[in-house]
């Protein structure tokens, strides 16, 4: 469980690396050797950005994925931290496994998770479990604390250089990236951020991996809203499905009684 200071770290500050736990090293074990199958199943799909790889056959980028990753989503104690921040009630909508492969790696832009997400209200927890050393050299994950507090999408352009895991990207002068702290994770650590959180990447040039997966949780007092979905979809020019992708309660009820549940984890 998260301490209550570091419950206060998340809500103050946007993140929070919880300083008790790891991932079993047996289950990280179990996790590489599934990306590595979940890489060569899918030559197809450059493995800086794999969404959804828990559905074994859903999504835009054509990905065969395994439902292991579901099952990787389910750690209990991850489970329990998330209700910790967001409350009791949350569900899964979303997974990503981030490869970001040793030597080119591709950089993450600047920006909001909210700005390309269908949740009304916006709502969401990420949760970023490390399968490799994440550090400055290779890409780690940075974010600039606070930047969530006032709860607003802030100006986001589009970049389709294909530089970029992304095609959002914060305008300059919404930012500034002296204030950027780099995530530093060792294999097993994870981190939690909000989904207001301005945070991004640097593009991998080490001789190291950097492979992450990342979990997206909302709280049920939000719709994951399948029309606003469509036209995210559209506006990104369909590199994800927020249409058809299904969502799986994890703990409690669905409060707001709108949200279409494929399956109950809880």
């Amino acid at each position: 469980m998260l301490t209550p200071q570091e419950v206060e770290h998340y809500h103050e500050q946007g993140y929070v690396v919880p300083s008790g736990y790891r991932v079993p090293e047996a289950v990280l074990d179990a996790m590489r050797r599934d990306l590595d199958r979940l890489i060569k199943a899918n030559p197809h799909v450059a493995p800086d950005a794999m969404f959804t790889p828990h559905e074994p056959d859903h999504g835009p980028q054509g990905l065969k994925g395994d439902p292991v990753w579901l099952d990787y989503a389910a750690i209990p104690e991850i489970l329990d931290m998330v209700g910790q921040v967001i409350g009791p009630d949350f569900l899964l909508w979303g997974t990503t496994v981030f490869g970001k492969p040793a030597h080119s790696g591709k950089e993450t832009p600047w920006h909001q998770d909210g700005e390309y997400w269908p949740i009304r209200p916006l709502a969401t927890c990420s949760v970023w479990i490390a399968m490799d050393e994440a550090t400055a050299e290779n890409g780690c994950l940075r974010v600039i604390p606070g930047s969530h507090r006032d709860k607003r999408l802030r100006g986001h352009d589009t970049n389709d250089g294909g530089h970029l895991t992304l095609n959002q990207q914060l305008r300059p002068e919404e930012y500034s990236e002296d204030d950027a702290v780099d995530i530093v994770l060792e294999p097993g650590q994870i981190s939690l951020h909000d989904i207001y959180m301005v945070h991004g990447s640097k593009p991998n040039r080490s001789p190291k991996r950097r492979a992450g997966y990342v979990l997206r949780f909302m709280p049920t007092t939000s719709h994951f809203d399948r029309e606003i979905g469509a036209e995210i979809t559209k506006r990104t020019g369909g590199s994800v499905d927020f249409v058809t992708r299904p969502l799986y309660l994890m703990r409690g009820r669905d409060v707001c009684g709108k949200n279409d549940i494929a399956r109950v984890l809880a």
